[in-house]
């Protein structure tokens, strides 16, 4: 049995991204665009409609499936955590998770990497895994993960 929400941890990241929200988007809302900054990830729809991203996190790991909660175009993508893994794999802690993308475009500050205020804008992502059990031990693994993944998609978006 989970424990309460009293007793559940957030990882939270803020990304600055040199793209639009929408560009964001479109790097988050499917396998495929999913598969060129992370790892390759499969989509299944179900008899109900609901599409399942999966991917295999590697040797020693069961796949990891996600059911896509909400996807609203340029402001958010959620997924919830399905699977269930082996204790020793930091994945186990993920079961029944939340991953939240959500987006907005914002004017530059002014003199953020070089550039000019108001010439180009950002695109702000709020990043959010909740769901974690305080005293998980891996939740300072997994929160330095999504921080490695995390700027594979900036430096995605931005290349583009």
């Amino acid at each position: 049995m989970r424990e309460s929400i009293r007793n559940m941890a957030t990882i939270y990241h803020q990304v600055w991204i040199e793209a639009s929200a929408q560009k964001v988007y479109e790097t988050l809302a499917s396998a495929e665009a999913i598969g060129r900054w992370w790892a390759l990830h499969t989509s299944t729809i179900t008899g109900d409609g609901v599409e399942i991203l999966a991917h295999d996190p590697g040797e020693r790991h069961d796949e990891v499936r996600m059911k896509v909660v909400a996807k609203v175009p340029g402001e958010r993508v959620e997924w919830e955590v399905i699977s269930h893994h082996p204790e020793q794999s930091p994945a186990s802690a993920w079961t029944g998770t939340r991953i939240l993308f959500e987006l907005s475009d914002h004017p530059n500050p002014g003199g953020w990497r070089g550039i000019p205020e108001g010439d180009r804008k950002l695109a702000v992502l709020e990043f959010r895994h909740s769901g974690w059990a305080e005293n998980s031990p891996f939740l300072g693994f997994c929160n330095f993960a999504w921080g490695a993944v995390l700027t594979m998609l900036k430096e995605a978006c931005e290349a583009s």
